[in-house]
């Protein structure tokens, strides 16, 4: 029985093994492979048998069942007899000699059959092959290379049948004529050698350990013989690689004479392949393995071959390596394997070979030549040792090589050299030095040419940094080649691209020194010429640190290693620099290149020089570093930066000094040798200048008077004057130079003796080389960087007046003249663009002028603001791509002009003072030039800000200027600029508070209603005008406020001569303050409120402004207030859709709330009494009537949205607030849908043509914005906001998803306006019996939902609600049938805690809603489902047990319904009833259910949609604690909570090991009921379903076998193995394999 069941199923699973799904085929494989498992020597039988009794299979699928087999075999070869053995044995022989032409997935999959059962079975695996393997006729090809591969996988069983074997084979090689065969000889050839070698290698655990390699020798030579003499000759490329494979590893068993012998020809004949071949890795294999053969038996003839092997594996070596192409990486990995063997055998003949190799200029000869020097230097040290000088020597001219590759390969030997001690040779220094050169590489440099290789990763530069740092660190015995050495590199500039690394090697190696000795640590460079003095390192390292991220970070890196070199540098520094140092690096760290401020780190550095000089306190050492900072001046060339900051160095070591002759010997050769062209040059001496002026004030002036008189300043006139203009240039720089010296020394000397020089000395040496005369006539210079010279010292010089405690009583008579000279540079700037801080230099030289005595003029004063202003405010903006750059220096130039016109404002701290200053901005205030307009408006708010933080109120006078100005700025917040609107808005709040003080108030009085300006300016930020003008009435409101009754009418009048402002904003903005303070005001203007307002309409009327309606508005008010009645009337005639002024006339109505609810009142009535709509057919022959709107209600709708969009409409919404709401929800209801009258739908395609109408007139849409409006003068924003984030507006206007949208209001409403809803409710439950079906439905909707709240409870509202529901459960409509049961089932969520109270009264609603008849949809009972499955939880238990398996048996049908929500539904209810039991003493009663929905919840997790995919997890969780085993609802909960992703196989696999392991009785069952499964519409279930009987019987126990009727689950499973999905088919199989366990 068992036998012929496994035959059985293997005949199943053979039979579907030519399914065309490669996936089927391979589970068949496996499925077989899973038979083998449980029975593997009948599996194997009825493989077997199958192919002897299929001769015509086709060999793909005889291939698929041999792989099966041989799985079979490999895993279970311990437990197969002999026979089968022998008959496996037979079989595979067979099938693999079946086909005479190589069919190799076939051959190979038999072979590998034999293969296997020769891993135990070798004598009967042989016997076989042997019987094919006869002398004097060609065996099978297959049967060679099973031989082969036998000998490779069972070495110690194979070696023995060697010796037979090849002399069989011998005499058969010569009989081989198919390429084929011989290539599978070859192959044989070289596994048999390997093992043979294998054998010999580990013959103390072999069976046989008297075998030796001489008992091959002469066989491996027969067959030398042919495979080198006549096939290694064939054209066939797979046969000569076959063949070298094959002589590489028999090499070591030919005898040692005969290889002596055969090398002159065998290396020729090798080395000849590698012209033949393009891979070349195989060629180079053999002959690394031919070599080492040759070699190990102390060949002779190798040395006259040698030539001819360096010379081809140099040309391998030379071949350029592709990362993508891993055989050419291998071959040179083989090639340098032969390398080694060469240069352990012939070191002298390899280097004379390679050497002469280096001097070669082809890049790829000298790239692998250093790649092999590398490698030889690494593996054949012992050999190499006394080759070092050589080596070294050698490396002179690749030295020189400037290709990229050839220096990463450089880098690379020099490395090798390094940790093998060459670089400590002779010579070992230039090796050193080129590492650094690489080093100070630029990166720029390293870019190559589109047909290089990409060394982005690995560049020169980066590996050289590696190397030195490897070395400097790793490699002990660099220490002293490396120290001091690499000082010799810092100060030279070719390597200041190498800093970096050097410094970090640098620290590294004076660490080691330290931790040594003192004295070896000690530079001693007196003694060394080549190394940098101390004073060399210091300036070099401090003036590179002032780029600190320049070069990988070589300020920090500078700045450590100057730490580590203090003892050499002073012997008094190290303390020192151990609390100075530390936090210079920090400040590093905290920053980046980009938020670094240069400046504050320059300062830093040089308060660490100062420092450092006071510390030391040596005049020597101080003049030594600064005659050393000169030297390296000139070497900054090209570098202004350094350069700059060198020369403050200079100046702050000079300063220090105590030597006044070496002060003055290098100030004045400074000036002889600086590059006074350069304009950093020139700053960067004359900050030089500035800094040792502080400690050596006259002996600065004296040489630079000195200089000045020098034969450098007279020019030639002779004849010999050849280079007149560019000794004049020159001149001029060197005048530039001068000018500035004296500024910095003005700046930054002491302000005590800078004083009393500054008319004396100072000033008059500046002017004397800016101008010149000639004939008597002053002539000035043209040259605008020496004006800018003079402009920054002179700016400098009166600032340090400025500053100057003695400044109040400082008469400066040249102020006038030199006040005079700076407007006249201003005046000369060109007025359109700015390139140049020649003005803004100027303004602030004037801006310190101004506060010094005497007072200028009042006409140079208005002269100097006037040129100011058009020089700066006129500049044009910059074009786009030059705004970065000239941005700066414009925003610099505007604050010098703020800090002028201010400096001027302080002279005159007066309210005409301050007219003054505004008149002259005021034509730049009313410019049409936005620019300008912007520019002035921040000058004003500036200047005012000024005046009130300066102010000085003696006594409570008026500020009688007040309405003229607050005209002038006010209407500005509204100008097109935005920018313009916030200097416009702190103008007003300046005035403002100006007015405060002059009436009494201190400075720092805060006044609320002044203070909400500062609150209005996000609102002039706003891109919608009503915004912006909302915000400006704002402004005028604030105005009014504070504005004195008596500047009132200079105010207005002064706003309505701007209404012709060319800014169009700004009339519309002086509108609305005027309308303002008309409105706050008028009082007090009772005579000219006729002028003012006819004037104001008439200004307004063409811009459809809210103003220009104010008086029509008003009068309809009037009318309104005694016709109410006919004014509504009158307004309901107008032609729908209402135009604006319709609109506008409607909400006028809703001033006052005694009209606003008359209004209202007489629109409800309109709306509600007329029928909402009127049955039509669109079309003739159309069958169902369509709906139009009628019109009095539509009006009505429109009229009821424009009335209260109105603010003012609150109060009388709020008193109609339930009956508004009823009316206008069921408003909306009945014109879902309906659409309008024909008359209007052409009229608004017209009006459409012509010009968008502000709101479409849709009816159902109308309703709606009615209904929002309401809500919103209502106070319910709330119920508003969250309908709108929710969807719910859109909703409610379709009709699919109308209920939804009533659903959400209701939840809103109950959420955010609880107290309205008694009311609310009543006028809806008045509506119920309408005779629309729609209306009933919408109300029974809302009132359900309602119920989903706590609040009917808390408003005793519950009961009420319940009653009207129930009553409604009879309604004909099934709509109002499902509502009902949805609103009985929400008390569940909104009265948890009554539910109990009314259980017998909702479990009978519910139960009567699960066999409702007349719903054909099942709506109804799946409204039941749901809502009982939320009242569950809740219900008393004696209540729920007794109908629990009624319920179950009632919805299990729908487990597999075709709709999706009713499976999901009645699926999730079963959960809940499960749950329901939990503990509940029904367990017992309820068993029968929870199995019987087990099947179903388990293969439905494969369901197509995930919502009942979910249900099913909750269910089965629940289900768990019913089954009475804890481990499997421990198992549930793990693999279904909810969130955690779900891998099927896993679960199932689990979940049925746990149920056959405690619930072993239900296999049968679960078996059976998988099978209607079987047949299930859906893919994956129908897959799911024979997975889960596979499960099942994986883990049932054979004793249960019974329980499972065999027959008609394999026909299932063999029908399945034919269904169209490849899936089901795959699951199909599988399970059949896994049946083999019943067998």
């Amino acid at each position: 029985m068992t036998e012929s069941y496994v035959k059985k199923l293997a005949a199943v699973l053979l039979d579907a093994i030519t399914d065309k799904d490669p996936l089927v085929q391979e589970q068949v494989c496996g499925a077989l492979c899973a038979l083998g498992e449980a029975a593997p020597a009948e599996a194997l039988g009825a493989c077997e048998e199958y192919l002897r009794q299929h001769e015509k299979l086709a060999h793909p699928y005889r291939t698929m069942i041999l792989r099966a087999m041989e799985v079979v075999v490999s895993s279970h070869i311990g437990e197969l007899d002999k026979a089968k053995a022998r008959a496996v044995t037979l079989l595979a022989s067979s099938e693999m000699t079946r086909a005479k032409e190589l069919v190799c997935d076939w051959q190979r999959a038999a072979s590998d059959v034999l293969v296997a059962v020769g891993k135990r079975f070798v004598g009967t695996v042989m016997e076989e092959l042997l019987s094919k393997f006869q002398p004097g006729a060609l065996p099978h090809c297959s049967v060679v290379q099973t031989l082969a591969n036998l000998a490779a996988s069972n070495v110690f069983g194979m070696v023995p049948f060697l010796t037979s074997i090849l002399s069989t084979m011998l005499p058969m090689l010569g009989m081989a004529k198919h390429d084929a065969m011989r290539v599978a000889f070859c192959c044989a050839l070289q596994h048999f050698s390997e093992s043979i070698l294998e054998y010999l290698a580990d013959l103390d655990q072999a069976p046989d350990p008297t075998v030796r390699k001489d008992t091959f020798a002469t066989d491996m030579l027969s067959a030398y013989d042919i495979l080198f003499t006549h096939w290694l000759q064939s054209r066939e490329a797979k046969l000569r690689l076959a063949v070298l494979e094959a002589l590489g590893p028999m090499s070591h068993l030919l005898p040692g004479e005969k290889l002596e012998e055969q090398l002159p020809k065998l290396l020729p004949g090798v080395l000849a392949l590698y012209k033949k071949h393009a891979e070349t890795v195989h060629v180079s294999k053999s002959l690394g393995q031919i070599l080492e053969a040759a070699v190990s038996v102390g060949s002779r003839t190798l040395e006259p071959q040698l030539d001819s092997l360096l010379a081809a594996l140099h040309a391998q070596i030379c071949v350029p390596v592709e990362s993508s192409s891993p055989l050419v990486v291998s071959n040179q990995k083989e090639v340098l394997r032969c390398f080694t063997v060469l240069a352990r055998c012939a070191p002298d003949r390899l280097l004379a070979f390679l050497l002469p190799k280096l001097d070669a200029s082809n890049e790829r000869t000298r790239v692998g030549t250093l790649q092999v020097v590398r490698h030889v230097i690494n593996s054949a040290a012992s050999q190499m040792e006394v080759k070092k000088p050589f080596i070294l020597s050698s490396m002179r001219l690749p030295l020189l090589d400037t290709n990229t590759k050839v220096k990463r390969a450089v880098v690379q030997v020099i490395s090798a050299m390094a940790h093998h001690g060459y670089l400590e040779q002779p010579g070992g220094e230039a090796m050193v030095e080129y590492i650094v050169q690489q080093c100070a590489l630029p990166p720029e440099m390293e870019k190559l040419g589109p047909d290089s290789e990409d060394l982005t990763a690995d560049s020169v530069r980066a590996i050289s940094i590696s190397t030195l740092y490897l070395v400097s660190t790793t490699v002990d015995r660099m220490s002293d080649v490396l120290w001091p050495y690499l000082l010799a590199f810092l100060t030279p500039m070719r390597f200041t691209g190498a800093l970096t690394p050097l410094c970090r090697s640098l620290v590294h190696l004076a660490q080691k020194r330290q931790e040594v000795g003192a004295e070896a640590f000690l530079i001693q460079s007196d003694s060394n010429v080549t190394l940098p003095s101390p004073y060399a390192i210091t300036a070099r390292l401090l003036t590179v640190s002032s780029q600190p991220y320049m070069g990988d970070g070589r300020g920090a890196a500078s700045l450590r290693l100057l730490n580590a070199l203090h003892r050499s540098i002073h012997p008094l520094l190290g303390q020192r620099w151990a609390t100075t140092i530390p936090p210079l690096l920090e400040h590093l760290d905290e920053f980046t290149e980009e938020t670094l401020s240069q400046k504050e780190w320059e300062e830093k550095l040089l308060a660490f020089l100062r420092d450092t000089l006071a510390v030391v306190s040596d005049n020597t050492w101080i003049c030594q570093l600064s005659l050393e900072m000169c030297k390296q001046l000139p070497c900054y060339n090209g570098l202004p930066q350094e350069k700059n900051f060198l020369y403050k160095c200079v100046g702050t070591a000079l300063g220090a000094a105590s030597s006044k002759d070496v002060v003055r010997k290098q100030l004045r050769e400074l000036l002889e040798t600086a590059g006074h062209q350069e304009e950093a040059e020139r700053e960067g001496l004359a900050c030089c200048f500035g800094i040792c002026a502080i400690s050596h004030l006259d002996d600065v002036l004296a040489q630079l008077g000195d200089f000045m008189r020098s034969d450098v300043f007279r020019k030639s006139t002779g004849i010999f004057n050849i280079f007149k203009e560019r000794s004049e240039n020159e001149l001029e720089k060197l005048k530039g130079t001068v000018i500035l010296c004296y500024g910095h020394v003005a700046a930054l000397a002491p302000r005590e003796l800078v004083l009393p020089k500054v008319e004396s000395d100072l000033l008059p040496n500046m002017f004397r080389y800016f101008s010149t005369k000639v004939l008597g006539i002053k002539v000035e210079t043209k040259d605008p960087a020496l004006k800018l010279c003079l402009v920054q010292s002179m700016c400098m010089a009166s600032q340090a007046i400025c500053s100057n405690a003695q400044a109040g009583s400082f008469h400066f008579s040249r102020k006038p003249e030199l006040v005079a000279q700076m407007m006249e540079f201003i005046k000369a700037e060109s007025p359109d663009s700015l390139r140049s801080p020649l003005r803004k230099k100027a303004m602030l030289a004037c801006t310190y002028l101004v506060s010094l005595e005497p007072a200028l003029e009042e006409q140079v004063r208005a002269d100097l603001v006037r040129h100011c202003l058009h020089s700066v405010l006129s500049v044009l903006p910059d074009p786009e791509g030059e705004r970065d750059h000239q941005e700066s220096l414009y925003l610099d130039t505007m604050h010098a002009l703020e800090d002028l016109l201010t400096s001027l404002l302080r002279r005159d701290m007066t309210p005409q003072g301050l007219q003054i200053m505004v008149e002259h901005l005021s034509p730049w205030i009313k410019s049409p030039r936005g620019h300008e307009r912007v520019r002035a408006l921040g000058l004003s708010a500036c200047l005012l800000r000024h005046f009130l933080d300066h102010l000085r109120v003696g006594a409570l006078v008026p500020f009688h200027n007040l309405g003229l100005l607050i005209g002038l700025f006010s209407p500005r917040c509204a100008d097109l600029w935005p920018a313009t609107r916030q200097e416009a808005v702190s103008c007003v709040y300046a005035l403002l508070y100006l007015q405060l003080v002059y009436e009494g108030f201190a400075r720092d009085y805060r006044d609320d209603v002044v203070e909400r300006l500062l609150t209005l300016k996000d609102g002039l930020m706003d891109p919608d005008p009503d915004v912006l003008f909302q915000t400006c009435h704002s402004i005028g409101q604030i105005i009014a406020k504070r504005l004195p009754p008596e500047q009132l009418i200079s105010l207005l009048l002064t706003m309505f001569e701007g209404l012709g402002d060319p800014d169009k904003n700004y009339p519309r903005a002086a509108a609305v303050m005027v309308h303002c303070l008309l409105k706050e005001r008028g009082n007090v203007l009772l005579e000219k409120v006729p002028e003012l307002v006819t004037v104001l309409r008439s200004k307004l009327r063409d811009t459809r402004e809210e103003d220009i309606l104010q008086a029509a508005q008003h009068s309809v008010y009037l009318l309104a207030s005694q016709h109410c009645a006919a004014v509504v009337a009158s307004l309901l005639g107008s032609p729908l859709p209402f135009d604006s002024h319709t609109c506008t006339l409607w909400r006028a109505l809703a001033v006052e709330p005694g009209l606003t609810t008359q209004v209202l009142g007489l629109l409800l009535d309109k709306m509600s009494r007329d029928v909402p709509f009127k049955e039509t057919r669109a079309f003739l022959l159309s069958s169902s009537p369509g709906r139009e709107a009628t019109l009095l209600p539509l009006a009505a709708t429109c009229a009821l949205y424009e009335v209260m969009s109105a603010p003012a409409s609150g109060p009388a919404v709020l008193g109609l607030y339930p009956q508004l709401f009823a009316a206008l929800l069921l408003r909306v209801s009945c014109t879902v849908g309906v659409v309008l009258p024909r008359t209007l739908q052409a009229k608004e395609r017209r009006s459409a043509a012509v010009a968008p109408a502000p709101r479409t007139l849709e009816p159902c849409s109308s309703a709606v914005e009615a209904l929002q409006a309401m809500l919103l003068r209502g106070g319910s924003e709330d119920v508003v906001q969250c309908m709108e984030l929710e969807g719910g507006w859109q909703l409610l206007r379709t009709s699919a998803g109308h209920e939804e949208g009533v659903a959400r209001l209701a939840s809103a409403m109950a959420k955010f306006a609880g107290p309205r809803l008694p009311l609310v409710m009543a006028a809806l439950v008045c509506t119920q019996g309408s005779i629309y079906e729609i209306q009933r439905v919408t109300s029974t909707g809302f009132l359900a939902e309602l119920l989903n709240s706590n609040v009917v409870n808390d408003l005793m509202l519950l009961e009420s609600l319940l009653d009207n529901l129930a009553a409604r459960q009879k309604d004909p409509c099934a709509s109002v049938r499902r509502l009902v049961l949805r609103g009985l089932a929400n008390i569940a969520s909104g009265s948890p805690d009554k539910v109990q109270a009314h259980g017998p009264q909702l479990l009978t609603a519910v139960l009567g809603g699960l066999d409702d008849r007349d719903d054909p949809h099942s709506l109804v009972a799946l409204e039941a489902m749901v809502g009982l499955a939320r009242l569950l939880d809740l219900m008393e238990p004696q209540d729920l047990h007794p109908v629990l398996p009624h319920v179950a048996i009632r919805i299990r049908p729908f487990f597999d319904s075709e709709k999706m929500e009713l499976r999901s539904a009645s699926i999730r209810l079963f959960g809940h009833l499960n749950k329901a039991c939990h503990g509940g003493g029904c367990e017992d009663v309820f068993l029968e259910q929870v199995v019987g929905g087990l099947v179903p919840l388990l293969l439905h997790l494969r369901d197509p949609q995930a919502a009942v995919s979910s249900a099913c997890r909750f269910a089965l969780c629940m289900s768990g604690p019913n089954l009475k085993c804890e481990e499997l609802a421990a198992a549930l909960q793990k693999h279904l909570r909810e969130g955690r992703g779900l891998h099927f196989g896993e679960f199932l696999n689990c979940a049925c090991k746990l149920l056959m392991h405690h619930l072993p009785d239900l296999l049968g069952r679960l078996v059976s009921t998988s099978l209607f499964y079987f047949k299930s519409s859906w893919e994956d279930v129908r897959a799911a379903a024979p997975m889960l009987t596979g499960f099942l019987v994986l883990h049932a126990e054979a004793e249960h076998r019974p329980q499972v009727d065999l027959e008609p689950l394999t026909a299932a499973l063999q029908l399945l193995l034919k269904d169209p999905a490849p899936l089901v088919r795959v699951k199909a199989a599988e399970t059949l394999g896994r049946l083999g366990k019943f067998a």
